[in-house]
């Protein structure tokens, strides 16, 4: 398809070059340091031949990249408009409403599509995402501009079923009132008291058949992980847990009522395996595919907690989920800004309102498939991640838990993109290659800021783990030398870093960065151990 022939929604796409993201650029070099001339050692008087200057201050110990904006432009424009006019009427960065209105999407089909890739991969449309931004950012004006529709149409579905449940209310009392009658009448039965009990059996098996549903629900935004389960259960399959706060966390793994976190509900709600919860004096509960959305937004604060969590990361949680680490806008903002524009506000509360109201007739997910140029262009992202997860040499290796997941997750963000676009039109066409390439620009910008969260969480990269723990022994210290020997003395037995091996990385990585530097060794007696200038900025960092 050429350029001309792309739909109104999506912008015209260039074909990328062989690696549009590129290779993950080291930290800035450090210069060689430099001897001014005549330069004097002062505690010696001589020359000071081994004694150079520092070059500028230590480069950061983080992992610095340029964050690419959220495409906000590969959204259908009922959308886009709306996700443009919240960030500019609360001068929020796009990046935040960009990922609410992706949590939306997902409430609106989470249970109720489902993408068959191929003959065996069949992936739920359900996402994690997880913006945050510091104290003051205005994150919740942007979560309720955005969730309101949401409330909106909860209310249209139970609206819809309230003429159904008051009908099924009464037919219950009225069945089991007479249940109770049959019951008594078998319990005096003295001429013919098998029948009696035969018919009494039958009206209480009548009344335990009638089921009165209960209020339909979309969403909630405190739950603990029992009550989540009992809500996915009741209600379809489904629910979303959308919120502007990060206690969500605390609550949803159970972290804040008990030692031991409780994740499985919210590792199989995402990949949609069966939840089977047996609990002594209540009704056992099973969901076959269970789907669970989680909209939030919190501080980054909270991210670099979430990663120190017993089992976030080595039970896949950490992975599942999409964040987003916007550029914070605080102190540059608009205080008189427009507000968003009524049409462009109602424009998006219909449609969002028919897309839920749409889906929610569905018993069963509807199956989309892809066409077979959406498959190849899956199928090239897939080869583009494939050797970046090389454990020695790919750029992705020390984030693979989460890289490993992203096709999957590009294929959940292209049904949501494709159902946006065709509610009106008719959405059981299969998903085509042009919708496969935005949502693979989604994909990108989310594992930019991946990297960058993991670094936050100082997950991404082990030298830098110990590089950091390295320059806190340093700090600790306060010496302005140090030797090999010394740091192995005080960190063997306590820490990964036991060998001589061990130190090479962290030291190299601090060499790199500025903060110390090789002091030559002067002849004597004896096998001189090998030891290190520090920076006088390094005893400053924290």
């Amino acid at each position: 398809m050429s350029a001309a022939e792309l739909p109104d929604w999506l912008p015209p796409l260039t074909e990328p070059p062989d690696d549009p993201w590129g290779p993950i650029e080291p930290p800035t070099p450090i210069r060689p340091h430099v001897v001014r001339p005549g330069a004097m050692d002062s505690r010696s008087g001589s020359p000071a031949l081994s004694e150079p200057v520092w070059d500028g201050p230590p480069v950061p110990l983080k992992a610095d990249r340029l964050l690419r904006p959220f495409p906000v432009e590969v959204f259908p424009g009922w959308l886009a408009d709306q996700v443009t006019a919240v960030a500019e009427a609360t001068q929020t960065p796009t990046d935040l409403a960009g990922s609410v209105a992706l949590a939306c999407l997902s409430t609106a089909a989470g249970g109720k599509v489902l993408v068959q890739v191929d003959r065996s991969w069949v992936e739920q449309v359900n996402l994690y995402t997880v913006t945050a931004l510091p104290p003051g950012s205005r994150k919740s004006p942007v979560f309720r501009a955005l969730t309101g529709a949401l409330s909106d149409a909860e209310e249209a579905l139970q609206l819809a079923t309230a003429p159904q449940r008051t009908e099924l209310e009464l037919a219950a009392r009225i069945a089991a009132a007479r249940a109770e009658d049959l019951a008594k009448k078998a319990e005096r039965a003295t001429a013919n008291p098998q029948a009696a009990l035969a018919d009494a059996t039958a009206a209480a098996k009548e009344a335990a058949e009638i089921v009165v549903p209960e209020l339909p629900r979309l969403m909630t935004d405190d739950v603990t992980p029992e009550s989540c389960v009992s809500l996915i259960a009741t209600h379809g399959g489904r629910i979303a847990v959308l919120s502007a706060e990060g206690d969500v966390f605390a609550t949803l793994t159970g972290t804040r009522y008990s030692a031991a976190p409780n994740l499985g509900v919210f590792l199989k709600g995402h990949a949609g395996d069966k939840i089977q919860v047996d609990r002594k004096g209540r009704e056992a509960e099973s969901i076959d595919r269970p789907a669970l959305t989680l909209g939030v937004t919190t501080q980054p604060g909270t991210l670099q907690g979430l990663a120190a969590q017993p089992g976030f990361r080595d039970r896949g949680v950490l992975a599942r989920i999409l964040y987003s680490l916007p550029v914070n806008t605080v102190g540059r903002r608009n205080n008189r800004a427009e507000a968003v524009p009524e049409a462009i506000g109602t424009t998006y509360s219909d449609a969002l309102r028919a897309l839920v109201l749409l889906l929610a007739d569905h018993d069963t997910p509807h199956h989309l498939e892809l066409t077979p140029d959406a498959r190849q262009v899956l199928l090239d992202f897939q080869d583009w991640i494939e050797p970046r997860l090389h454990p020695q040499t790919g750029q992705l290796a020390p984030i693979t838990d989460w890289a490993s997941k992203l096709a999957g997750a590009v294929v959940r963000i292209a049904a949501l993109l494709h159902l946006a676009h065709t509610f009106t039109t008719g959405y059981a066409t299969p998903i085509t290659a042009d919708t496969m390439h935005a949502a693979e620009r989604i994909g990108r910008y989310y594992l930019d800021h991946a990297l960058a969260v993991y670094d936050l969480m100082g997950r991404s990269d082990p030298d830098l783990d110990d590089a950091r723990e390295v320059l806190a022994w340093i700090n600790e210290q306060g010496n302005d030398t140090f030797t090999r020997r010394d740091l192995l003395r005080a960190k063997n037995g306590r820490s990964g870093l036991n060998t001589a091996a061990d130190l090479e990385a962290p030291l190299r990585v601090l060499t790199e960065h500025g903060y110390i530097r090789l002091r030559e060794s002067k002849p004597g007696r004896g096998r001189p151990s090998i030891a290190y200038d520090v920076h006088p900025a390094a005893l400053q960092t924290p």
